[in-house]
């Protein structure tokens, strides 16, 4: 009976020094705000060896390594090593963007017959825009963020409530964004949110990808699919038109793989506009709550490939045209142009101010629901 006894309590004390071993190495302070708030970060991995890490300031995924063809693991996200270098992110890089990711034409929509106004903070073409949620928007506050796991892996919950009237968006809203790792080398990043009064919603996923796991090398060599037979021309302010335009016969089309740098340089209008690919494009096919292909990038050196699919209207491909060696991140390593690229899922920018468009209102009552899945392979 001693002897029971003693096994059983040597089994629960092993647990017990499992489990805290085991919290220990997911879940560590990352850093504190200015204000002196502790900021965490969370080390999420998966059986074949994938890493991810995710921190409470921005809901943003720091960093994830990704295998290429004989097995070899590597950052493939632009970033900063320590949170000081992330508390001056002005790129987005990793970002959860909100309430409206993507742009709002001259910071200014109606919702039932009133008219609001939010910050202007960028003025791409010289013509201002509400983008990304603000001036401090969801990508420069802290979440609170909550460690899971269940039988698909591993998981970190974040939480966050949104002031009424806060960056000038109307209602209270409760937002839920979790991040998990697959053992099936996927990365599942899933929005939430309610709201106390009616207002518009746009939230999105915005890391920057390098294949290559080299963050000196372009992403010009990177081939791109994207399952869109139209895309969105704009004016020179980034602001869609309102119409949507075919793909076929133009730069733009990428319904078959191409090396993203083949064709960027030619002489299109919505390439000069942008300065490079910088657009939304429609998928093919979706339906609501459908969650469909919207994009495969393959970096043809490693062999490493990524393809992602959601259950939102568009996809922002941005291919990196603004970064110019001012942020220097990772390593000490300044990122220059077209070093990385965006795949943005999301509703079509301006929704609130083009009646034609996916409707961008969220109303008491209703779960705003936006999920994306970045499946991750070696070719």
């Amino acid at each position: 009976m001693r002897t029971l006894f003693l096994c059983l309590t040597l089994t629960a004390m092993c647990a017990f020094l499992t489990s805290c071993g085991s919290e220990s190495s997911s879940e560590s302070v990352y850093g504190t705000m200015p204000d002196g708030r502790e900021v965490k970060i969370f080390t999420l991995a998966n059986e074949t060896g994938m890493v991810a890490k995710v921190t409470e300031y921005g809901a943003i995924l720091v960093s994830i390594t990704a295998p290429d063809r004989e097995g070899n693991l590597a950052d493939v996200t632009h970033g900063y090593d320590t949170l000081e270098g992330w508390l001056g992110n002005t790129s987005y890089f990793g970002a959860t963007v909100g309430r409206f990711g993507n742009r709002i034409a001259h910071g200014k929509f109606t919702l039932d017959g009133k008219e609001y106004t939010v910050p202007t903070n960028n003025d791409p073409g010289g013509i201002p825009c509400g983008l990304h949620g603000g001036i401090k928007g969801f990508d420069k506050v802290l979440w609170k963020g909550e460690a899971f796991s269940d039988a698909n892996g591993e998981g970190v919950k974040l939480t966050y409530v949104s002031a009424d009237g806060e960056e000038g968006y109307p209602g209270e809203l409760t937002v839920e964004v979790t991040y998990q790792l697959t053992n099936s080398n996927e990365l599942i990043w899933d929005a939430k949110a309610t709201t106390s009064a009616p207002t518009v919603l746009n939230i999105v996923h915005h890391s920057y990808w390098n294949l290559s796991g080299d963050p000196d090398t372009s992403i010009n060599d990177h081939e791109l699919t994207l399952w869109a037979d139209k895309y969105l021309p704009t004016n020179a302010g980034l602001i869609p038109l309102g119409v949507e335009a075919p793909v076929l016969g133009t730069p733009m089309d990428f319904t078959k793989p191409h090396a993203i740098g083949k064709r960027v340089e030619e002489d299109f209008e919505a390439l000069k506009l942008g300065g490079g690919y910088d657009h939304a494009w429609i998928l093919n096919g979706l339906k609501s709550g459908d969650l469909n292909k919207a994009a495969k990038v393959h970096d043809p050196k490693t062999g490493r490939t990524m393809t992602i699919s959601t259950n939102q209207p568009a996809v922002q491909f941005y291919g990196g045209n603004f970064l110019d060696g001012t942020a220097t991140g990772k390593g000490g390593v300044a990122y220059q142009h077209r070093t990385a690229l965006c795949l943005e899922t999301e509703n079509y920018p301006d929704a609130p101010n083009q009646p034609d468009f996916p409707s961008a209102v969220l109303r008491p009552g209703e779960v705003y629901h936006h999920q994306m899945v970045h499946a991750f392979s070696a070719e």
